[in-house]
């Protein structure tokens, strides 16, 4: 897309006032208290497990070509979509959904049928399907236009879509499925091509993601690339062409460092030594001393009172350096370098870290375009901390989420750890008072339904905590279907499906 100007002014007059006020806040509850009784079934719209069980042992007769238990299959499929849709109206949250991934075990024939059952016996009326992740994307293998690999590549299975099926066979049980995909993070394979070597986000220090994240896979690329727009533009339309009621963009971000790197307090931490990306940094200087001092910056990570001298005696006829946002105060002369270079090495980083902020909001738009076009909604997943200054650096992630366009859904990852739901409601009472009018915001929880798990209450309470919210919250999502059957999971990943 062009490189459309900024107003830098208003962004870092909005950053300065955001930083100081809003980021040194907290909205810590007490704790809401011990663990309920285990919640009737129709309080969060679940099946009983009788009924279930009698769907599933259709199912299974179904499978084995019986045409009587075939038809009351479908029968029950649809009363019970029926029965869920109404459910749903009546009861807090009106939109409740799961995160699901899919693998190549399940084109075998009923395990979808299986998945989607489980999904809205737990009263869910959406499902997130992971169509893009970890480098690979969840097309027919002979029907993959794009740059990554098709997650299944079992010899018989070329032109699956399961996709498409699993799509297919949610709507038949009430299910609206939206496509979740990695955004940024275009994962290991990408990494492999020499042909995309210059997408590739790069650090001060030289390095990939590859380098500085723990598992090794994630590849994050430089969002002002050409060639990554164009490739990833090309997989939302291969994606929306199966017809998902919704897109979800995850991974809208930067790399999550470790340790003291989690924090950027230097030019060096950021992801800006890329072509393109610095291409469209010195772009928006706006006369030869701004450029001058631009490039010093990024190549030492500062300027010195020597800098500033110098550029003033090579561009005599200018004045002021000037970049995109910068309104140097009226004065009736240059002031000395000496009394100039602390204010101009501070803005100077603030451009730098608006910019690589920018690099994010401009992929965002591209990314959702398709989608917009089509009428698809679209959302985009978040940390609700994922927008913070410490000290006098800014979370490594700079994952500007408080300037998404209301017009996208709001997917926080209220994944809050202390025990209790007090900093999860922490996290997402913070996203709901930075959020404008007129935002659907749609919380996204960690947990299991009637017990706690990795030190996180039960969905239930996590649940009853957020209630406070309503109407202003009408969804929440639950992270996911592998914690919730971690059996079937982890038998479907690796092929002991029976």
């Amino acid at each position: 897309m062009s490189n459309r100007p900024l107003n830098f002014a208003r962004s870092i007059l909005f950053w300065r006032r955001l930083f100081a006020v809003v980021f040194t806040s907290s909205f810590l509850l007490p704790n809401l208290g011990s663990e309920p009784a285990k919640a009737q079934v129709t309080e969060y719209c679940q099946l009983s497990s009788a009924a279930a069980q009698e769907k599933e042992n259709l199912r299974l007769s179904a499978l084995k070509g019986k045409q009587d238990a075939q038809t009351r299959y479908q029968s029950i499929i649809q009363e019970q979509a029926q029965k869920l849709k109404q459910c749903r109206s009546r009861t807090w949250p009106q939109t409740q959904a799961l995160w699901l991934r899919l693998y190549p075990c399940d084109v075998q024939p009923g395990i979808i049928d299986q998945i989607m059952d489980r999904i809205v016996n737990r009263g869910y009326n959406q499902v997130y399907i992971e169509v893009f992740y970890d480098g690979q994307v969840l097309l027919p293998a002979r029907a993959n236009p794009t740059v990554w690999p098709a997650v299944i590549r079992t010899p018989g299975a070329e032109n699956i879509d399961i996709l498409a099926t699993a799509i297919k066979k949610g709507r038949q049980r009430g299910l609206k499925v939206y496509a979740w995909m990695f955004t940024t993070n275009f994962g290991y394979t990408y990494a492999q091509r020499p042909d995309r070597e210059s997408a590739i986000a790069r650090n001060g220090k030289g390095q990939t993601s590859l380098y500085v994240v723990d598992n090794g896979s994630q590849l994050f690329i430089d969002p002002y690339n050409p060639q990554a727009k164009r490739d990833y533009y090309k997989l939302v339309q291969e994606v929306l062409r199966r017809r998902p009621d919704g897109l979800l963009l995850d991974y809208v971000r930067y790399p999550r460092q470790a340790g003291s790197d989690s924090i950027a307090t230097k030019v060096s931490d950021l992801w800006l030594f890329s072509p393109a990306t610095q291409e469209a940094l010195f772009k928006r200087a706006q006369n030869y001393k701004g450029l001058d001092l631009i490039r010093r910056f990024l190549s030492k990570g500062f300027v010195t009172r020597g800098d500033v001298a110098e550029v003033d005696k090579l561009y005599p006829q200018e004045g002021e350096p000037l970049w995109q946002g910068r309104i140097p105060l009226a004065q009736k002369s240059i002031l000395p370098a000496t009394d100039r270079q602390p204010v101009l090495q501070w803005e100077l980083w603030q451009l730098a870290v608006a910019h690589a902020m920018q690099g994010i909001l401009d992929f965002v738009t591209i990314a959702s375009y398709p989608a917009k076009q089509q009428g698809v909604s679209t959302g985009v997943v978040f940390f609700p901390d994922g927008n913070q200054t410490v000290g006098q650096g800014y979370d490594s992630r700079l994952q500007p989420w408080d300037r998404f366009p209301n017009t996208l859904e709001w997917h926080p990852m209220a994944y809050g750890n202390c025990g209790n739901a007090s900093c999860i409601v922490s996290q997402v009472q913070r996203v709901l008072s930075m959020a404008k009018p007129g935002t659907q915001i749609i919380p996204a929880l960690a947990g299991q339904w009637g017990k706690s798990v990795s030190n996180r209450p039960s969905l239930e309470v996590q649940m009853q905590a957020l209630r406070q919210f309503a109407p202003q919250l009408k969804g929440v999502s639950h992270f996911a279907y592998s914690w919730q059957y971690p059996q079937n999971d982890s038998d479907r990943k690796f092929c002991r499906v029976k």
